[in-house]
This record gives C-alpha cells, structure tokens and sequence, in this order.
C-alpha cells in the first residue's frame, strides 16, 4: 500500500484550516485515513502547526510520501531535517550525538527568526495603530474648530439680537420720556 502524508481540510467554507494524515494514496482527500500525525492553520500570522513529530518522522522513515504543501510544512517544523540527518548517521558520516547538536543549532535559529517575525509583526500593527490614532485625533480637532466657530456665530448673532433688542428697548423709552416732559 502506498501511503501518503497529506492535508484533509476541515472548517467552514472561507475558513479553512487543516489536519495533517497518513493515508493510503488512493483514498478520498477527506475520506479514511490511518493515523492524524498533526494539523495546520493558515489563517494565522504566522501559521499555526500543531505536529506530531515522532510520528511524522515514524512515518517519513518507513516511506510515507509528503504531498508538495505537506513537505513544506514538514521542513519548516525539522522532520526532513531529522530523517535527513538520521540517514547520516545510519551511512556512518557522523554519530547520532554530532547530528542531535545540529539538530539543536537549526531548532535555535528556526525559532529566534519565528520570534523575529512576530515581533516585526507587533511592532507594524503598533505602529498602523498610532498613525491611524493621529489621524483620528486630527479629524477630531479639525471638528472641534468647526463647532467652536458655529457656537461664536451663533453667540454673535445672540448678542447682536440682544443688542438690537436693547436699542429698540432704548428708542421706545426715548420718545415716552420726551411725552412725559
């Protein structure tokens, strides 16, 4: 039986994420499969996987086929990397504590760039969150002049109305204290 290491899709339609099996390579892309090593999650920044190394490494070792996105995913989480380095040892090229420190060395570094990006991601959404703070207050200031200048028209025309009615008021005692005299 040829098997194969693949994606089965799961989600809602516009969402989609992934779990990853062993599966024979005739069988459905969702149908049966033989063992669930992980799952995938591209919706993420970065993508999330979630995988079962030992198993997946199991399965890479007794001839289990990656599809081309699975063999990515494999790759980016160090299973090649581990068969590739395991097959070393097994020709006799190195001792399994040499391939166990190289190993290690690409785990640390794989990990300090995943760190790198999320916090290059942080930083840009920090960054898009304050321009668009400034913005928003720019627009509030730029509203708050234009309702400060209504209210001073507004005030200005109450005054003057005030002031026309106070000279009407002044006109109409004027003649009434003339009559008097």
């Amino acid at each position: 039986m040829a098997t194969k290491i693949r994606l089965q899709r799961r989600g809602r339609k516009g969402y989609a994420f992934y779990q990853i099996v062993v599966a024979d390579s005739r069988a459905p892309r969702d149908g049966k499969f033989i063992e669930r090593v992980g799952s995938y999650n591209p919706n993420t920044n970065p993508a999330t996987v979630d995988l079962n190394f030992e198993r997946a490494l199991y399965w890479l070792q007794v001839g289990a086929q990656p599809t081309d996105t699975t063999r990515n995913i494999l790759s980016r989480e160090g299973v090649l990397l581990k068969k590739h380095l395991l097959e070393g040892v097994k020709k006799g090229a190195f001792d399994e504590a040499k391939a166990e420190e190289k190993f290690e060395a690409w785990k640390q570094q794989k990990q300090a760039s995943v760190e790198a990006a999320k916090a290059k991601n942080s930083e840009k959404a920090k960054a898009v969150a304050a321009a668009r703070l400034e913005a928003e207050k720019e627009v509030n200031k730029a509203k708050a002049e234009i309702v400060a200048k209504k209210k001073a028209e507004l005030a200005a025309a109450e005054a003057a109305k005030k002031a026309e009615e106070a000279a009407a008021a002044a006109e109409a005692e004027a003649p009434a204290a003339e009559s008097a005299e």
